[in-house]
């Protein structure tokens, strides 16, 4: 090994960040409800950069509200599918959808079953109303407070995982 690769190995040793994982069960990341018929199962908080990751869960067809995005938005399809009221296309399991800045959309999921998709968000989340004018902002720490606030009040330990 060269002198520059020892001295990589040895900053990633002492600044970088340990290897993440989350496995499947409940006291992993437990699902959280947010609104009626829709929860979220919290993967990943990244405060640097105001990312977070989680699996949308819609259950027996539902809608999140028209909303805007700040930053990329990726998603791969679980289970079930949706849709955006915006657009002609419908997203099923195995599907990948990449969303750009600015983009405004409705999801609704109209399947009987509902559905389940990872999420990669990148920036805030604003949730619009009828006018276009923003009702609410949702950042990384709004997703933190979502998860901690439901562990806290439930007696269960926080997954320090969670946080890259």
């Amino acid at each position: 090994m060269s002198l520059e690769s020892e001295s990589r190995a040895r900053m990633i040793q002492e600044f970088g960040r340990p290897p993440v994982y989350v496995g499947a069960g409940e006291d992993a990341s437990p699902w959280v409800p947010w609104q009626p018929g829709i929860s979220i199962r919290h993967l990943a908080f990244d405060v640097r950069h105001n990312s977070f990751t989680n699996i949308l869960w819609i259950r027996q067809g539902g809608m999140l509200g028209r909303h805007r995005h700040r930053g990329p938005v990726f998603g791969y399809v679980l289970e079930g599918s949706w849709r955006y009221l915006e657009h002609d296309w419908v997203a099923r399991p195995g599907d990948y959808v990449g969303e750009p800045p600015g983009a405004v959309h409705t999801l609704v999921s109209d399947d009987a079953n509902g559905m389940k998709t990872l999420f990669w968000l990148n920036g805030a989340l604003e949730f619009l109303g009828d006018d276009g004018q923003v009702l609410e902002t949702f950042d990384v720490f709004w997703f933190i407070d979502h998860y901690v606030s439901y562990c806290r009040g439930r007696g269960l330990k926080l997954n320090e995982q969670l946080w890259i």
